[in-house]
């Protein structure tokens, strides 16, 4: 069993997440911004904890993640702005990995982007501004040092898992169910010899485990 910290625990991916991983013998603790939000936490089997992306410093998700054997971050700004998402998708890693390093934590999986989203669409300046702060977070992780496994989803869909996907260092662009997402990472959590890579993943036709399995370095 390990102790796992969900930041995004309450978004379309860690929701679904928080089951997979209570179901594997795990305990979750997740970050929540609303008081409101804690009892469904609580009702889901996780542990609430209370923190604004917008303000944490490095020292409030130490405060957080001290203690985990690993770190979920599968938070976004979903489109709320540019400040959010400098905020959140590209600062919000780049504290934790501070954070990781005062505490010991090892572990981290970030939830990043399919390189290829949007390339055959003209979606503005905010778009491009997410990708690159996606990009940024990515290489900060790359380079710390820990044992991070970054997953490059394609177009989200806000549907459960149906146990099938396509994984692999570089594929072709696709969409990917929410559930399977999260599927993904309660299997590599599971495997932790997976370490410091970084997977493309889209909706397919291998079961979830197979697909890990077959991500193994020999």
């Amino acid at each position: 069993m390990a102790d796992i910290v969900l930041i995004g625990a309450t978004g379309g991916i860690g929701s679904r997440l928080i089951p997979m991983l209570i179901r594997r013998g795990h305990s979750v603790t997740g970050l929540l911004r609303k008081d409101e939000q804690a009892r469904e936490l609580k009702d889901a089997g996780a542990t609430p904890a209370k923190g604004d992306l917008m303000k944490m410093s490095a020292d409030d998700f130490s405060a957080i993640i001290k203690g985990a054997d690993a770190v979920v971050f599968s938070a976004g700004a979903a489109g709320s702005g540019a400040e959010r998402t400098s905020m959140i998708d590209g600062q919000g890693p780049v504290k934790l990995i501070e954070a990781a390093r005062a505490t010991g934590v090892k572990r981290i999986y970030l939830v990043s982007v399919f390189p290829d989203a949007g390339r055959d669409r003209d979606l503005g300046e905010g778009f491009e501004h997410y990708m690159s702060e996606k990009k940024k977070a990515d290489a900060a992780l790359a380079a710390s040092g820990l044992d991070y496994v970054i997953v490059r989803p394609g177009t989200l869909k806000s549907e459960d898992s149906d146990g099938q996907v396509a994984a692999g260092r570089a594929l072709t662009y696709g969409d990917v169910a929410r559930g399977n997402v999260a599927a993904f990472i309660a299997e590599l959590i599971d495997t932790p010899e997976i370490r410091q890579d970084i997977f493309e993943l889209t909706n397919g036709d291998t079961p979830v485990a197979e697909a890990v399995a077959a991500l193994r370095r020999n």
